[in-house]
């Protein structure tokens, strides 16, 4: 854990907790009120608020908190596989398993840590985890809190295994919207995509922006770098910059199957929307000793943000 500012109190801006089941989590906050909470439980960052207080991350009322199930909500880290695409559990291990804090992390570039408050986690396959992928890799992610108020998310998995492997990945982003009607997505116009709810038969975006009127869930494929998520009922704009992850999963389980969920209320399908950074169609190969970066930004912006304004610096 740490901070960069020497006129930040380090106690302040980062506060070490337990949940009821007595899972540490981490609170990082900036100096004009802005917090983010990480639980050790699955990396996962479960609250993310901007400097009114306001949550900008969905959490669903029926959301289990209790291992090894991963919390409907947040941001869960989806790694080795995606969904049910393996031999793995659904979305891989990752998120079901306990972190450790990681007190001597390998440095990161300068713009990774001025100015923020963060955390790093380190995950290393347990026994059971190699019986069932064989692979050693140790997977580091460092979940930083900007003056402004942008929450990143930067995961590296080295390979300390003898032979090669491939994985496939997402930062699963539970984002709160004001109304599924209201909300549209840009950035994704002309791109192609897989769409699961086909058997992932691949398709093109036709519309000038992604908007929503039933079950949506899609990968869209070697996607731009950064991407905006327009919310007309709040008047705010999710702004998700990424490197490294060149595919995004958008979904919304719309209201059949929001009923089938037991963790997921039957009418909450208005009120969040998935949008993840991603590697799907050409999974990350590594071989020994080789190491992957996959770098997610979300900020919040006014709603007069347009994807016109999209054509920003790499973060």
């Amino acid at each position: 854990m740490g901070h960069s500012a020497a006129v930040w109190d380090y106690r302040a801006a980062i506060e070490a907790t337990t949940d009821w089941n007595g899972i540490q989590q981490v609170a990082l906050k900036n100096p004009q009120g802005a917090s983010a909470r990480v639980s050790l439980h699955g990396g996962q960052v479960m609250s993310w608020r901007n400097e009114q207080g306001e949550e900008l991350l969905f959490t669903s009322s029926k959301a289990i908190f209790r291992p090894p199930k991963s919390m409907r909500g947040g941001i869960p880290i989806c790694f080795p596989q995606l969904g049910n695409c393996g031999s793995l559990e659904q979305h891989g291990f990752a998120r079901n398993r306990i972190w450790s804090v990681d007190e001597n992390p390998p440095p990161v570039h300068a713009y990774d840590t001025h100015g923020k408050a963060f955390v790093d986690l380190i995950l290393k396959p347990s026994a059971e985890d190699l019986k069932c992928w064989p692979h050693s890799f140790e997977f580091r992610l460092r979940v930083s809190l900007a003056n402004d108020g942008s929450l990143m998310l930067i995961s590296r998995i080295r390979n300390v295994n003898g032979k090669p492997f491939s994985f496939s990945f997402s930062y699963h982003t539970y984002l709160s919207v004001s109304e599924i009607s209201e909300v549209r997505i840009e950035g994704l116009e002309t791109l192609d995509y897989l769409d699961n709810l086909s058997e992932g038969e691949r398709c093109t975006e036709q519309g000038d922006a992604l908007t929503f009127e039933s079950e949506v869930d899609r990968a869209y494929l070697s996607s731009p770098n950064a991407i905006a998520v327009i919310d007309h009922g709040k008047k705010r704009t999710f702004v998700i910059r990424k490197e490294g992850l060149p595919d995004v999963v958008v979904w919304n389980p719309w209201d059949k199957k929001s009923k089938s969920m037991l963790d997921f209320g039957d009418e909450e399908y208005k009120e969040m929307l998935c949008v993840d950074g991603a590697v799907v169609e050409r999974p990350v190969m590594l071989r020994p000793g080789e190491e992957w970066t996959g770098r997610l930004e979300l900020s919040v912006v006014p709603s007069s943000f347009c994807s016109d304004h999209l054509d920003l610096p790499k973060i």
